[in-house]
């Protein structure tokens, strides 16, 4: 896997260095990003695609938060067989569900509409679209919405996160909003595109880890302490592991895998490259020390960002779901 990203992302990456308050320029210059700019997953170039935001991650996380929920709503309309969205739009995924929420889709005579609350939209107020899961009966269903309209309001949230603090995850309020279905009823889980999303995520967490394991082995090439050099030669191979993880993944997704031998392998790429960002961040706490953390704002900035961004990985819930995926795959698949 390159962490080389596309010329057509460079006007991305200049703002992604900015300091804080960037949200705005990065909404304007993910604004300007053409839909081709970086490959869809499964076209033969999914490599390059988590190289790209990879290599964002390893710039700024917050730059890649806001960058690959819209990268991955242009892929899931891409899978629908929708067009691409207009020049100048900005897209995020809401799918997230939380106890005492609820959103409902109704269809009538003129066409659909949402009512009701949905949690943990990202920069929901910011953006000018969002692919959002509704109840339809029993069944979930995605709809394309239009985020400017009076009928959808960004509700206030108590946004406390020192990590992604500018990435503010708050609820949005839908009183009758018009909506466009994307896909079929149910059709948003059970896509092979929603396993490729989830491991873009994992790209972005091992690209985030990058720069502090430079500071890591900035660190262990001192003389006199192999404790330490010993630690940082572990987080390596545990780096070095995931990284060949994401690279054989975007492999098998160009190839085609599908069904249970999809999900399994979204859940093992996932939970490696969890452990391994779990490793990094513990080598720095360990072997920086709380000067780091403490007086180097970027550094502090970037620990701090990583750990709520992995912290999206539902460890033993996604490892219980891997173990039962195991008794459909062929033999061949679980080694025996």
């Amino acid at each position: 896997m390159t962490t080389s990203a596309p010329t057509a992302l460079a006007g991305y990456e200049e703002v992604a260095t900015e300091s804080p308050g960037r949200v705005g320029p990065l909404l304007d210059a993910l604004s300007r990003i053409q839909p081709e700019a970086v490959p869809l997953p499964g076209g033969g170039r999914t490599a390059e695609r988590f190289g790209a935001l990879s290599r964002i991650a390893a710039i700024d996380l917050t730059a890649a938060r806001v960058l690959e929920p819209h990268l991955d709503a242009l892929a899931i309309l891409a899978e629908a067989g929708l067009p691409h969205p207009a020049e100048g739009t900005t897209w995020g995924v809401f799918a997230a569900e939380a106890p005492g929420t609820a959103l409902e889709a109704v269809r009538d005579a003129d066409g659909w509409t949402l009512d009701g609350v949905k949690p943990w939209c990202s920069l929901g107020g910011r953006l000018t679209h969002g692919l959002v899961t509704a109840s339809v009966g029993e069944d979930r269903r995605m709809f394309a919405v239009d985020l400017r309209q009076d009928a959808v309001t960004a509700e206030p949230a108590a946004w406390v996160a020192r990590g992604l603090a500018e990435v503010e995850s708050g609820p949005l309020r839908f009183q009758g909003a018009a909506a466009e279905p994307v896909g079929e009823a149910g059709w948003y889980l059970e896509r092979p595109g929603f396993r490729w999303g989830g491991i873009g995520v994992a790209a972005c967490w091992w690209g985030g880890c990058l720069p502090l394991f430079r500071a890591l082995t900035q660190r262990a090439a001192a003389p006199g302490n192999p404790l330490l050099a010993a630690r940082v030669g572990e987080l390596y191979r545990a780096l070095e592991s995931a990284r060949l993880q994401l690279e054989h993944a975007a492999g098998l997704i160009d190839d085609g895998v599908a069904g249970d031998d999809a999900a399994a392998l979204a859940h093992t790429v996932r939970g490696a490259v969890a452990d391994a960002v779990v490793l990094t961040l513990a080598a720095v706490r360990d072997l920086l020390g709380p000067a780091a953390l403490a007086f180097d704002e970027g550094h502090a900035r970037r620990a701090a960002d990583l750990e709520l961004y992995v912290s999206q990985y539902h460890r033993g819930r996604d490892d219980e779901s891997l173990a039962k995926r195991l008794a459909g795959l062929d033999a061949r698949s679980v080694w025996w």
